[in-house]
């Protein structure tokens, strides 16, 4: 699969919900969003008919996002599904770790291989503040991650939005994790979309974000752990994780796109932030081939994207991140 400009699509983001157990204040509004019917959300059936036909195509890479994936029942019956196209060499699962400690070891035998968990803080008071729920659920999330680890996946990565003034004091404590645990933490600049415009003031460019890393002093840049992401990385010496910064805005890496989004409800997605998508779930509910589709979005997919800070004019009409699965 090659887009308009010669970029080759490997990997599929897929959101299986636009629920979320979190109210996570860049992500979603405290009162969530007009949920999408349940009729209109595609099967796992219909999901895994997608990447079959794509897989015949092009397409090795698949992730699971949602919302919260692990939200939806029987996560685990839609990645043996996948799993078993010859094709998919790779299953990944973005989640914020909640639901994990229940389904860890039944999605890693279905074939899930490696994990992303969301978590800004290591403070159980500030969880509260930034994902607007109890702190419990930041218990919880410490448990999923143990889960993941005793599960076997591998590489375990964690993804943490910087906010000044919010959470930019803790730098150091989460790039102290990488001492001892195999995780990989990852900085990331705060995505402007419709309803996290009011944090404008806190957002952190990659720059200083590399300035404060680099201030932690001892990190050398490595190549970092196997993935489809564009994650600069560091390590302290022999430590068994490192520390990353993903630079969706200040630098973008629009050039080495490899990535196309399927909605929960059938839109294939060609840039997160671009308003341009086209319906699968029409030509699939209606005839079962979705490749004309696929091969009319992919040479439609826009250059690149125009995210400005302070305004949602970039984003593509999203209102939050949680509705693409990020």
């Amino acid at each position: 699969m090659l887009d308009q400009f010669g970029r080759r699509i490997d990997y599929l983001r897929i959101s299986v919900t636009d629920k979320c157990n979190l109210r996570c204040t860049y992500c979603m509004p405290v009162g969530g969003l007009e949920w999408i019917p349940k009729p209109e959300l595609l099967t796992y059936e219909e999901i895994a008919e997608v990447v079959r036909q794509m897989a015949g195509v092009g397409l090795t890479r698949v992730r699971l996002t949602g919302g919260e994936p692990l939200i939806r029942r029987d996560l685990p019956k839609l990645v043996e599904m996948i799993a078993a196209v010859p094709q998919i060499r790779d299953i990944a699962l973005s989640t914020n770790a909640i639901l994990l400690p229940e389904s860890a070891e039944e999605l890693k035998a279905a074939g899930v291989q490696r994990i992303n968990v969301s978590l800004d803080t290591l403070r159980p008071d500030r969880f509260e503040e930034i994902a607007r729920r109890p702190r419990r659920f930041f218990d919880d999330t410490l448990d999923g991650l143990a889960a993941a680890e005793g599960a076997g996946f591998s590489p375990i990565k964690i993804n943490t939005v910087m906010l000044r003034g919010l959470n930019d004091d803790e730098f150091a404590a989460f790039a102290a994790l990488t001492r001892t645990r195999p995780w990989h933490v990852r900085f990331i600049e705060l995505m402007p979309v419709g309803e996290n415009l009011h944090l404008a003031d806190r957002f952190i460019s990659a720059d200083e974000m590399l300035e404060r890393v680099a201030e932690l002093g001892g990190l050398e840049p490595v190549s970092g752990p196997i993935g489809n992401g564009p994650a600069r990385y560091f390590q302290y010496g022999d430590a068994p994780g490192t520390v990353g910064v993903i630079t969706p805005l200040s630098h973008n890496y629009c050039d080495r796109c490899n990535r196309v989004r399927l909605t929960a409800d059938g839109q294939l997605r060609t840039c997160l932030f671009g308003s341009h998508q086209v319906d699968l779930k029409t030509p699939l509910r209606t005839h079962g081939n979705v490749l004309d589709a696929v091969g009319r979005a992919l040479q439609d997919k826009q250059e690149r994207h125009w995210l400005q800070i302070g305004t949602d004019t970039g984003s593509g009409g999203l209102a939050a991140l949680s509705q693409v699965g990020g």
